[in-house]
């Protein structure tokens, strides 16, 4: 075995590349919004939709919203061989749980082909199970919602 010389490191060049150009930076600075990852992008679509819907009833106001990757493996009795999107979760006054609104990030990014079609598939979902637990339709939750023709 041959044990090499030790090389003495060159002048600056730990701040520069080897074509003399320096350390590059990110790409993107931290301020725009490329700067996200998907998931903090789905995050916040859900979150201003929850704070929207919110707004427009004030019933909504104790309500915890929550975003899930999937669903869970065991499906409920009522969800026949269906993928669930989104879920309502009743509050609970023994253990002092409020109620909750959770919707899962993957069944949803597959259905959608673009930010638009995301954007009203999540504002669906949360109006439905909005309205699933006010015990109404969801056009009174979210003004908005499409009509069934």
């Amino acid at each position: 075995m041959t044990l090499l010389p030790e090389i003495p490191p060159r002048q600056g060049a730990r701040r520069r590349d080897r074509h003399g150009r320096g350390i590059r930076g990110p790409l993107l600075a931290p301020t725009l919004p490329a700067w996200r990852t998907r998931s903090e992008k789905f995050d916040q679509l859900v979150a201003s939709t929850a704070a929207r819907l919110v707004r427009g009833n004030p019933s909504l106001t104790g309500v915890e919203f929550g975003i899930e990757e999937i669903p869970p493996s065991n499906p409920s009795p009522w969800e026949h061989a269906s993928v669930v999107v989104g879920r309502y979760f009743p509050a609970d006054r023994t253990s002092g749980v409020a109620a909750r609104i959770v919707v899962y990030r993957r069944p949803l990014l597959t259905r959608a082909q673009d930010a638009a079609e995301l954007a009203e598939l999540v504002r669906m979902v949360l109006a439905e199970q909005a309205a699933e637990m006010l015990g109404v339709r969801p056009d009174q939750v979210d003004p908005d919602y499409p009509d069934e023709d």
